[in-house]
């Protein structure tokens, strides 16, 4: 466990490390001997995904929902890249499975606003074209990064009629008509809460009136904010995302949030920000990286008591291995998630794995969210017979 100050260099020496020597974590050791068994693969056939169910707290009694709901994320998103999809594709597809879990605080069962009502954020970015979509405050739709993917593929298509500038982020009643105009069907706000964040509201609810009676002034606010913390799960869980790479070297990333619980109608969070979400870009010229990126968390602010987030990041590069009677092709994969809240469930697969793998990372007893920071993760080798 490290300090916050010290994440940069750990992340660093990470990645410097996974590059000078062979994986030797329990993590890596799926992978360490998938040469043989890569040979038997259809060249261009393949892939890895990482997932997280969302940075906050991950109750014992919910491990098993919340593991759950990664694996089926990972599958999704493999089957995906085992049919021919580019990276985008299986990242969205990763997010659908996520958004459609009451567990977590994206699609279905997401927070309720200040209002009683669901709005989503909900951000994707292709590596490969560098183009974005986002949509934020999006009530009705039950998948948002469906939206979001949407509005990136339309955006590649070019200009609209008269020389217009295709949307990629739309926000609130507008992206809800624009998704729906583009046969992305609606679902009422009422249908897409649960039993778990309808009677979370009604306590954040009864406990704000409460603080509203006793304090006034910064005290209010302050209780505010704790109230709908704790009331949450202790620290809610917040956005969920993905990250892929596929057999091509392209990469994509993606996140979908419900918010902060009890958030004025119409606040956009950082899920649906261009750079702040996620972020993917393919090597290219002078990086011969790969990388993508899906965070998690409370907004980094210098007047926050804690700084409590999460993150996912994968990064590639190309290898060949000559061998007497053929090339094998491939990438390696080094891949990380990090996080300074109590907890966090993440899920990875490779498409030569058989099912995916699933963790809670948690901080060790005795730490302090917010003060304290966890970093775990791997290396891949994705391969190939070059024909």
């Amino acid at each position: 466990m490290i300090g916050l100050s010290s994440y940069a260099g750990v992340m660093e020496s990470l990645i410097n490390s996974a590059e000078e020597q062979q994986p030797s974590s329990p993590l890596d050791k799926s992978w360490s001997n998938k040469q043989e068994s890569s040979k038997n693969q259809k060249p261009g056939v393949g892939g890895f995904v990482l997932v997280h169910a969302g940075a906050g707290y991950h109750s014992e009694s919910k491990a098993k929902e919340y593991k759950h709901v990664c694996k089926r994320a990972c599958q999704r998103a493999v089957d995906r890249l085992k049919a021919g999809a580019l990276a985008v594709e299986a990242v969205a597809a990763a997010l659908v499975e996520l958004e459609d879990s009451p567990f977590t605080n994206a699609g279905m069962g997401s927070n309720l606003n200040l209002s009683g009502q669901i709005e989503c954020d909900a951000s994707i970015m292709d590596g490969k074209s560098l183009h974005y979509g986002a949509v934020g405050a999006i009530s009705g739709i039950k998948n948002p990064v469906l939206v979001a993917n949407r509005l990136l593929n339309e955006a590649q298509k070019g200009k609209l009629s008269a020389g217009r500038i295709p949307p990629c982020f739309l926000v609130g009643r507008g992206a809800h008509d624009w998704a729906v105009s583009h046969g992305i069907p609606p679902c009422p706000s009422e249908k897409m809460a649960t039993k778990f964040s309808l009677s979370a509201y009604k306590r954040n609810k009864r406990k704000m009136e409460l603080a509203e009676k006793m304090d006034t002034g910064h005290n209010q606010t302050k209780k505010r904010r704790q109230s709908s913390e704790n009331e949450n799960g202790s620290g809610c869980l917040d956005t969920v995302g993905a990250v892929v790479v596929d057999l091509e070297g392209n990469v994509a990333a993606a996140v979908s949030s419900g918010g902060l619980a009890m958030k004025h109608p119409g606040r956009v969070g950082q899920a649906a920000h261009y750079g702040c979400g996620c972020w993917a870009e393919n090597a290219c010229n002078m990086n011969t990286y790969s990388t993508a990126v899906s965070t998690s968390g409370s907004p980094f602010l210098a007047s926050e008591d804690r700084v409590l987030g999460g993150v996912i990041v994968l990064r590639c590069c190309r290898c060949v291995e000559a061998q007497p009677s053929q090339n094998i092709q491939g990438i390696l994969v080094e891949f990380l998630w990090s996080h300074t809240t109590e907890s966090m469930c993440v899920g990875y697969m490779s498409a030569q794995d058989s099912k995916a793998k699933t963790h809670i990372s948690r901080l060790p007893p005795g730490t302090v969210p917010g003060q304290s920071l966890a970093i775990e993760g791997g290396v891949c080798r994705l391969m190939s017979v070059a024909e």
